[in-house]
């Protein structure tokens, strides 16, 4: 399974992204899809995943402002980002793997190469 993620930019405060990360790879539609971000000199962070079959999402950020899709047929995974801040701000990563929703990236064996997300205030 490939994985490329695309979307990310420079954006103001209150403004809107969708990320994308598309796969290749016949087995993609078997597994979970996780996002994760890295801001500028901290660790990676989980922000939240897909089954699957979509069927169940999970967002570590509890507001409501990332919401998180998927597009079998096309194999496409979105991350919609809505009321950005500042704070998120870094490099975005879409990653596959069996265990949904685990917020540890050695759950992942299969990553994109990364997005980055700028967002000024």
């Amino acid at each position: 399974v490939q994985l490329q993620a695309s979307g990310g930019g420079l954006v103001q405060a209150g403004g809107s992204l969708r990320l994308s990360c598309a796969a290749s790879g016949r087995a993609f539609n078997t597994y979970a899809v996780g996002w994760f971000r890295r801001p500028p000199g901290h660790d990676c962070e989980f922000v939240g995943g897909i089954a699957w079959n979509g069927g169940r999402t999970y967002y570590t950020d509890s507001t409501g402002r990332f919401t998180i899709s998927r597009d079998n047929a096309n194999m496409l995974v979105y991350l919609q980002m809505d009321r950005l801040e500042p704070d998120d701000t870094a490099v975005y990563y879409c990653a596959a793997g069996s265990t949904f929703a685990s917020p540890h990236p050695f759950d992942y064996p299969y990553w994109g190469q990364g997005t980055q997300v700028t967002v000024s205030s």
